[in-house]
């Protein structure tokens, strides 16, 4: 690992002031409901089961007092987890990878994988009917963040494309996580690698359009988890069941029900955003198999997502799949 390991440092340099900020009690509820605290890493459409899980009061009748926190960011919701500001945590598995190869001892164990594609998308200044990939060689693209999976996934498509990411290219990857989008209507960069809701705002005020998909392009991928430390899953074996029974149901509805239907149950948590918006992004990613029909994250998966850090210098040596990734709940909530 070369620019991924900090996250440990991180937490254990950050545990005091987290400690004691405005986290839900421990020692239960008034609503007779056990409290758990999930820290997402940020607040996205591409996560539509978890919400519908939650709109749906599914996590409630499953008997769990969710408390969602938005990290905004693997490092800040990793830190959050080992500190214990958090119960669980839902990021990118590639911090539950960083974290163990750096020896934490109480670790994040993977229990439940939401997405198996990459949620973003190449936006280009000007409309391409038949996109290729080679047409980003000589060109200035806005990237993501060293060792995060939106960067690292970019990198994967091109080279699978026999793209050299380091010198055909110039990839800027110094924009903070939500702030390429402005920067790119301010006019830095040709193409710009983005997440919704902020490709189809770029589309929407014409600053620029949508030519590829790397969640298609790139295959199944395990892009996101949920994950909670070792001795949690430990301790509260039936709290990690029933969030894992209510996170199925978020995505049996997904697999059932058309965009609209998941638009509208979804809305409240994108206040600002359009319902047609919304729509538009949920079919868009329902479109491309984003949503695993269960929550099993495989073997196979795992070694695919090590392939992919390997190949971007983010790992010197492969880690035990049975050390972090516990598929009991999952396999137990499966349909």
């Amino acid at each position: 690992m070369k620019k991924a390991g900090s996250l440990l440092l991180a937490a254990l340099l950050l545990a005091s002031a987290l400690t004691g900020c405005g986290k839900t009690p421990k020692d239960g509820s008034p609503s007779g409901k056990t409290p758990v605290v999930l820290n997402e890493v940020a607040h996205s459409i591409f996560y539509a089961p978890m919400y519908v899980a939650i709109e749906e009061g599914y996590f409630a009748d499953e008997g769990i007092e969710l408390t969602l926190i938005t990290g905004f960011g693997a490092d800040k919701t990793m830190t959050a987890l080992l500190t214990g500001e958090a119960d669980i945590g839902f990021m990118g598995s590639e911090s539950t990878i960083y974290t163990y190869k750096e020896g934490a001892s109480d670790y994040a164990v993977n229990f439940a994988q939401l997405t198996q594609r990459a949620g973003n998308f190449l936006v280009s200044r000007e409309p391409i009917e038949n996109f290729t990939w080679d047409m980003l060689i000589g060109k200035d693209v806005l990237g993501g963040r060293a060792g995060g999976m939106p960067e690292m996934v970019f990198e994967y498509i091109l080279k699978k494309n026999s793209i050299d990411p380091a010198n055909d290219l110039s990839i800027d990857q110094s924009i903070d996580f939500g702030s390429t989008a402005a920067a790119f209507s301010g006019g830095q960069g040709d193409f710009s690698v983005e997440f919704e809701p902020h490709a189809t705002s770029l589309e929407t005020k014409g600053d620029g359009y949508v030519v590829a998909s790397l969640g298609e392009d790139s295959g199944y991928v395990p892009y996101t988890a949920f994950s909670a430390r070792k001795s949690y899953i430990e301790k509260n074996p039936a709290v990690i069941e029933a969030f894992t029974r209510a996170l199925q149901k978020g995505m049996d509805y997904v697999q059932t029900h058309t965009p609209a239907e998941i638009a509208k149950v979804i809305a409240p948590q994108f206040e600002e955003t359009e319902l047609s918006t919304i729509e538009t992004i949920v079919g868009r990613y329902a479109a491309q198999d984003t949503w695993k029909s269960d929550l099993i994250f495989t073997e196979e998966s795992f070694t695919l997502l090590e392939n992919i850090l390997e190949e971007a210098g983010e790992l010197d040596g492969r880690v035990p799949y049975a050390d972090l990734v516990d598929t009991t709940f999952a396999e137990k909530a499966a349909p």
